[in-house]
């Protein structure tokens, strides 16, 4: 049995993931700060729960010797993120972004991607078919972003997009580092969930799908890649 774990797991598309990864038939961890809400959550998908902060050191290894202990796992899902809005849940312009209002989000997206990657890279290197899949965004794509017809070319922030981008480098390095691990990025699309104001125009069902097809993916899968529901998206 497939064991995975989907770090921001307790709402929204990790969540959602879980809950269709639980009825594909894996074991899941449902990964969240909160011990409380995980633990309901895990107990509503029928799955199984472990706290885990990306952004504390302490937390992160003590959850990667849980799933250890349990057996190991072969799944990673790099789920957990902000994406920095203001207190009238707007977006950071380019004038007021500073080093301070930039950090907190490189903090869980980049180094915690990073800190919960490196923590279990040995459990899925004894993995007979290791998976990473870091959830991403097409705001993380420079083609996108300096194309003016694209949809995400209206996206006025620097931060979220910037961070994105870094964890998009970070599945390029960790894939050719580890060609026996498939390592992808993946665009769920602008779905509504607490991480934009539930200001997305898709449900959670729809943003899911390619983070759990892409989680199915066999040894032979693609890695290294960058992919949305309707296939490759470009760097």
């Amino acid at each position: 049995m497939t064991t995975t774990l989907i770090t921001g797991a307790n709402k929204g598309l990790g969540r959602e993931t879980a809950r269709r990864l639980v009825e594909a038939g894996h074991t899941v961890y449902v990964g969240a700060r909160d011990p409380e809400r995980g633990r309901v959550a895990a107990e509503e998908l029928g799955a199984r729960h472990v706290v885990i902060d990306v952004t504390d050191e302490a937390s992160v290894a003590a959850a990667a010797r849980r799933i250890e202990a349990d057996g190991g796992l072969d799944v990673l899902i790099n789920n957990a993120g902000v994406e920095g809005r203001t207190a009238d849940n707007g977006i950071v312009a380019p004038a007021d972004e500073t080093v301070d209002t930039l950090r907190p989000l490189f903090e869980t997206n980049v180094f915690g991607t990073l800190r919960v990657t490196h923590a279990f890279l040995p459990l899925l290197r004894r993995s007979a078919a290791p998976v990473i899949v870091n959830v991403s965004s097409g705001l993380a794509s420079l083609a996108g972003m300096s194309d003016p017809a694209s949809p995400g070319a209206f996206y006025p922030g620097i931060a979220y997009p910037a961070s994105k981008t870094a964890v998009n480098m970070l599945t390029v390095q960790y894939a050719k580092a580890f060609p026996e691990i498939r390592v992808n990025s993946v665009e769920p699309g602008f779905t509504k969930t607490d991480l934009n104001g539930n200001q997305g125009t898709q449900t959670v069902t729809e943003g899911s799908e390619i983070i759990v097809r892409m989680a199915r993916i066999g040894p032979d899968g693609p890695t290294g890649r960058f992919f949305d529901a309707t296939g490759a998206v470009a760097w």
